[in-house]
């Protein structure tokens, strides 16, 4: 199976291990060791957060263990059918209150920087990752037994680049091999001065 290659058309010239990531849903079926999750998440550990709180928590399973089969059962249906070929999949969730126990408002924020490393590392690496939103926040907020001040986030499927696009539904096969890649123009969501809705 040859890697799909997509095509992206930066205005500005930023760093290949940006310009290269994309978020697959077929991935190859080599393995990802606990030693590279490990690596990946010292990645996220020094994302900058508010005060230094790294409100940050995740879950973890690698393929074969009983963890990865609970993350799984948490994801919708449509992320099960694809989600079940990546070699490592997580939950990630966020501490509600800071350490004054007021509400944390940048705990969210927090986390995406913690999952912006974690991305960039795996694509350094040769590592696909992609986020989910389809995931049951309350089913895995007790399948885990987080406690009530914490917020389950997101899902994440992690594997390696080179998945087989055929193992895939029809419509999600289309979009696994598009090759070109869009975003907004910086000019569309950055202003020298007052907001504009575009």
């Amino acid at each position: 199976m040859q890697e799909i290659t997509k095509i992206t058309p930066t205005d500005y010239d930023v760093i290949d291990v940006i310009k290269t990531r994309w978020s697959p849903r077929a991935f190859d079926d080599v393995p990802v060791s606990e030693s590279e999750v490990k690596q990946l998440l010292e990645a996220g550990r020094w994302a900058s957060s508010s005060y230094n709180q790294q409100p940050w928590r995740i879950i973890y399973g690698i393929k074969g263990d009983a963890v990865y089969d609970r993350i799984l059962s948490c994801l919708i249906p449509f992320n099960q059918d694809w989600a079940k070929h990546a070699q490592v999949l997580m939950v990630t969730a966020y501490k509600k209150t800071n350490f004054d126990g007021d509400a944390y408002f940048h705990a969210l924020h927090d986390l995406g920087l913690f999952m912006g490393n974690l991305v960039i590392q795996a694509n350094h690496n040769g590592i696909a990752v992609h986020q989910m939103g389809g995931i049951d926040q309350e089913k895995a907020h007790q399948e885990f037994e987080f406690t009530s001040d914490f917020g389950v986030a997101t899902a994440v499927a992690i594997g390696r680049y080179g998945g087989d696009p055929d193992q895939l539904s029809d419509d999600l096969k289309e979009q696994e091999v598009e090759k070109m890649r869009e975003r907004k123009p910086v000019d569309a969501f950055a202003f020298n001065g007052n907001f504009q809705s575009k």
